[in-house]
């Protein structure tokens, strides 16, 4: 099953799209010159990137739901509607894990929602993960005629679609095609939602990034309402072809080289999380260079490349 392969190992490291480094200083300039946006990356090379990824084995892909570009936010993720680039991201890869971190439940028709996750379950042979969230962005509610301060409510409504508890609602014959295996859903946070009931309702949790010290904490809230569920989180990195290069803390991650990474999950393993997925953004060298790195010098330690 998908989240048996997420978690085989005693820690597995996957992926945050976009693989840009567009926050750093030369990101920035060539953002410029091609007159995007600030938070807009340069998507040119996506396909080859995640093709990349595939082949050097790590176990998941990661993408993010911004239903809005908000330039008070300025981040724009990796700009495609999420489900519809996993549906691409499927053709192009072969056993990488596809997840969502998160979509935004509360302002798309759940319906749709689970018509469009069953489509990329059957396109990518079971390998989607359906991360899902309440949302945060009170700017995007209005928009999509969606209420903000009921969010939670609305996340619990479409939780109950997506997992057949609503079928009932579906005339004799009727039915929400193709008809794939559910896939598992992590919730990203706590959705408004109590942790108990995340724990029984979800099969695991997308926690934010944070170092190994704040996720002892958060891992055993987890532990205690979820048992051995898988517990996920995200480290930006800015990855030295230096292996002795030391751990320099930066906001949610860490710029490191090869021994400072490996401590770095060891200490996260340590600290009950089961995978985490690495975020490139802030990397100062080309992305492909340092996914070939990490591969070579870190994944065989957690589990071993395609």
């Amino acid at each position: 099953m998908t989240i048996s392969k997420l978690t085989s190992g005693p820690l597995t490291v996957g992926l945050e799209l976009p693989l840009d480094n567009d926050w750093t200083q030369e990101g920035q300039r060539q953002r410029m010159l091609d007159k995007r946006p600030f938070g807009v990356p340069d998507l040119s090379e996506h396909q080859s990137l995640a093709r990349l990824a595939d082949e050097l084995g790590f176990r998941a892909l990661w993408i993010r739901d911004v239903p809005l570009y908000d330039p008070s936010f300025g981040d724009a993720a990796q700009v495609f509607d999420p489900l519809v680039y996993l549906g691409f991201l499927s053709g192009v890869t072969r056993n990488i894990l596809l997840g969502t971190a998160a979509v935004v439940l509360p302002l798309r028709s759940p319906w749709i929602v689970r018509k469009s996750a069953a489509s990329v379950q059957a396109l990518s042979h079971d390998r989607l993960m359906l991360g899902v969230a309440s949302g945060d962005r009170p700017s995007e509610y209005p928009l999509f005629g969606a209420d903000y301060e009921n969010r939670g409510q609305a996340f619990r409504h479409s939780v109950e679609i997506l997992t057949g508890k609503q079928d009932s609602r579906l005339s004799p014959g009727q039915a929400i095609l193709p008809d794939t295996r559910t896939p598992p859903l992590l919730s990203a946070g706590l959705s408004q939602q109590s942790p108990e009931w995340i724990g029984q309702h979800m099969s695991g949790w997308l926690a934010y990034p944070g170092t190994p010290e704040e996720h002892v904490h958060r891992a055993n809230l987890w532990r205690n309402v979820a048992g051995d569920k898988p517990y996920v989180s995200f480290i930006h990195l800015d990855y030295l072809n230096d292996p002795k290069a030391p751990r320099r803390r930066h906001r949610f991650g860490l710029q490191t080289g090869r021994d400072g990474l490996i401590r770095e999950l060891e200490e996260m393993q340590s600290a009950g999380v089961n995978h985490i997925g690495l975020h490139f953004r802030r990397n100062q060298a080309p992305v492909d260079e340092s996914l070939r790195l990490v591969a070579q010098d870190v994944l065989g330690v957690f589990h071993e490349t395609n």
